[in-house]
């Protein structure tokens, strides 16, 4: 039997320089926490899987929305398995991701791995719509297959709307169904681990960073606006995660400086 679940987070600058959380509402596999956080100007929720998912023919959605003035950070407990669904007319899972960052609001969305399991079917949509002094920090990363399996079907879509206009619109296809070659030379290379990191801040409306070559599997790309993407492959999880997180403190702490006068 497929599961549909929705659930739902707000964030609200309470005028005294930290934030609360009004909304927090869990739903099905999708269990909110408030946690510590080790900054106490950002209010922190983790992500806990309450039961298997997302199953073949689950519909899951997260949506998020920092407040004018907001600054909060999401992550997850533990990484997301697609599995198969329960039998052959289960169908595809869904699994939506809906962002909304206000005026001077700050969201930190770093979610642990999406894992697509041998026989899974998963289609996953990122949305984020900001405003035009909003900062975002978001990684995807996808690991494609469990140790010593083949990977199921997986499809990712970020797309990424700054005031209104579009800032970042990608999909990726992976696994059975997949254009031919997806993991060939000229795409994949036979890697199975695939990050992206996006960092828009107005900061780098002035002074955005180079290109630049992080190894011979990794990129970051300044974007026609105030955004940085990071793309990177990787051979597993532990190598990715350790390029993403060396691009991610050196963004931040670019960002920063041109902040300060």
């Amino acid at each position: 039997m497929s599961v549909t679940a929705t659930a739902r987070i707000t964030a609200c600058a309470d005028g005294r320089g930290s934030t609360v959380l009004p909304v927090l509402r869990s739903e099905g596999p999708l269990a909110l926490r408030r946690t510590r956080s080790p900054d106490p100007a950002y209010a922190r929720v983790t992500v806990v899987g309450a039961m298997s998912a997302p199953l073949g023919g689950d519909r899951l959605t997260i949506e998020a929305r920092a407040e004018d003035g907001a600054r909060v950070a999401v992550d997850s407990a533990a990484a997301t398995v697609a599995l198969p669904g329960a039998g052959p007319d289960a169908g595809p899972a869904s699994y939506d991701v809906r962002l909304s960052v206000g005026e001077g609001a700050e969201l930190h969305w770093l979610p642990e791995q999406i894992v697509s399991a041998h026989g899974s079917d998963l289609d996953m949509t990122t949305r984020a719509d900001l405003a035009g002094s909003a900062r975002l920090v978001l990684r995807e990363e996808q690991i494609l297959g469990r140790h010593g399996e083949p990977t199921g079907r997986l499809s990712t879509r970020l797309t990424v709307r700054r005031s209104g206009r579009p800032l970042l619109d990608q999909q990726l296809s992976y696994g059975p169904g997949a254009p031919g070659g997806w993991d060939g030379a000229a795409v994949l290379g036979g890697h199975r681990a695939v990050g992206q990191l996006l960092v828009v801040d107005p900061a780098f409306d002035d002074g955005p960073p180079a290109p630049l070559l992080l190894g011979p599997t990794a990129a970051l790309t300044p974007l026609a606006g105030p955004a940085v993407l990071v793309t990177a492959l990787a051979a597993d999880a532990r190598l990715l995660r350790a390029v993403l997180d060396e691009a991610l403190e050196g963004l931040l702490k670019e960002a920063k400086a041109l902040r300060e006068p």
